[in-house]
């Protein structure tokens, strides 16, 4: 699953999302398999004053999240978000606390396919009748594959993964004996592929794409 976060940081814009998907498309990894197209933090700026609906970055995304969502799904993938449970993302954008019915709903209004949040999502995603796929974030810090898999679809079972080879072989060594707790629709999530950010040498690249493809 692409996520826009570890090269650009918050450094995201509507174009580059836009482009990420063209170059998905033209350089085939489209047709290898590749459905999702997730944007983790920095997308939102704050909450509107009346309807305290969230509201996306209008300077990053002067188009808006639903019409970006739209060129995305025109191109044949899935579109996915990141928020957070608390008060605050972790870089300090609007979280979900006490929006959590709320932000459910106007996920689906924008048609999102995948949300990446904390345990309490949960109950009002599956409010909705659009289907979200939900991948629950809190690290693996409460083993969430011995409970999760009833309220989401997969779960994060480390922290965060950086470009560097030591981060790569330590996700997968806590990673490796998780294997039976996975199946359909309940998946373990070592985080994201690190592939040419620049951190590694070509050969570790092309061993962690080994890796993604099991």
């Amino acid at each position: 699953m692409p996520q826009i976060m570890n090269i650009y940081g918050c450094k995201i814009n509507e174009n580059i999302i836009k482009q990420t998907a063209d170059v998905l498309v033209s350089t085939g990894l489209a047709a290898a398999g590749y459905t999702f197209l997730n944007l983790d933090d920095c997308w939102q700026s704050t909450r509107d004053s009346v309807t305290k609906k969230i509201i996306a970055d209008p300077a990053k995304f002067p188009s808006g999240i639903p019409s970006l969502i739209q060129y995305v799904h025109s191109k044949g993938f899935k579109f996915g978000l990141y928020s957070d449970a608390g008060m605050q993302t972790c870089e300090g954008k609007p979280g979900s606390l006490g929006y959590e019915e709320l932000d459910a709903e106007t996920y689906a209004e924008w048609d999102i396919d995948y949300l990446k949040q904390d345990p309490p999502m949960s109950a009002a995603l599956m409010k909705q009748s659009k289907k979200i796929y939900f991948s629950i974030c809190e690290w693996g810090l409460e083993k969430p594959w011995l409970w999760a898999p009833p309220i989401a679809n997969s779960w994060r079972t480390t922290g965060d993964i950086s470009d560097h080879w030591y981060s790569f072989i330590a996700i997968l060594e806590e990673y490796a004996y998780l294997a039976q707790y996975a199946g359909p629709g309940q998946w373990n999530d070592p985080d994201m592929l690190e592939v040419g950010n620049g951190g590694m040498k070509t050969h570790e690249y092309y061993l962690i794409l080994l890796y993604g493809q099991f």
